[in-house]
């Protein structure tokens, strides 16, 4: 199936970045306790997803400070799901090895944006 890019959102890599790091933190909350169903599960899933869809949104037709207005959102749910993160490790709800596989690629993607907001801003 060839991919359709017809949105500007589509063609940034941060988005797309953003796209794949909300569907790796989908995959590792399937495997949490039913206990966390409607609480960490819920919230790291849906932080992860508000990544993407704020870059989404702050990229359509957008001004300049109305782009960095929704980055920094993106920012701030990216920096929820850090925080998630660490509470599944110390609940040990995941491994060490998909924390850290998790955190660098928060840091990578956390970088990304801090890099293409402030090219917003000149």
């Amino acid at each position: 199936m060839k991919k359709l890019e017809k949105f500007k959102f589509e063609k940034l890599l941060i988005w797309q970045k953003a796209m794949t790091f909300g569907e790796s933190i989908n995959n590792i909350s399937k495997d949490f306790p039913e206990i966390e169903k409607f609480n960490l599960s819920s919230q790291i899933r849906r932080a992860s997803d508000s990544i993407a869809l704020n870059i989404a949104e702050g990229s359509i037709g957008q001004s300049n400070p109305e782009q960095i207005k929704f980055m920094g959102y993106a920012i701030r749910s990216l920096a929820e799901v850090i925080t998630c993160l660490h509470k599944c490790i110390l609940r040990k709800y995941i491994t060490q090895e998909q924390f850290e596989t998790l955190y660098e690629m928060s840091f990578r993607l956390m970088n990304m944006m801090i890099a293409f907001q402030k090219t917003l801003k000149k």
